[in-house]
């Protein structure tokens, strides 16, 4: 939908139509918020588990972006049998060290990227951490806040 720019008093502004506002749920004396060079209704408030859910995925999705399936099993193994060593080990680390070395490809995709329940929770503790440079980690962690 193309909006015209007008002249509003000393100022620019853009009419908004009201089907718009009412897909929105908002009316006259309502917020609009701008983001970055985008505007829209206020977003939805989110809670702090869902905000790290999104967080660690976007984490597992950035690691799929830039590595093969094959590398980031390597990977995921190597770190899942230094930690069963040194005794750091839990239910999470089994299931993925089970899907890393029998899991089939759509297994591990499902777990890296799905956003069921239990992807999420295996999510909480990725065995593929140190693959991503750090600046990346950060980038993604200061937009999941945002």
């Amino acid at each position: 939908m193309k909006l015209k720019i007008r002249k509003v008093g000393n100022s620019l502004g853009v009419l908004i139509p009201r089907e718009v506002l009412r897909d929105w749920g908002l009316g006259e004396g309502d917020d609009l918020h701008l983001y970055g060079r985008a505007f829209g209704p206020p977003r939805a408030s989110r809670n702090a588990q869902a905000v790290q859910d999104e967080l660690k995925r976007s984490i597992a999705v950035a690691v799929l972006d830039q590595f093969p399936l094959e590398r980031i099993r390597i990977k995921s193994r190597e770190n899942l049998l230094r930690w069963k060593r040194s005794g750091v080990w839990g239910g999470a680390y089994e299931e993925w060290l089970r899907l890393v070395e029998h899991g089939t490809d759509g297994e591990l995709y499902g777990a890296m990227m799905g956003r069921d329940d239990h992807a999420n929770r295996l999510r909480q503790s990725p065995p593929f951490v140190g693959m991503l440079r750090p600046e990346v980690v950060e980038a993604l962690r200061e937009k999941a806040a945002a």
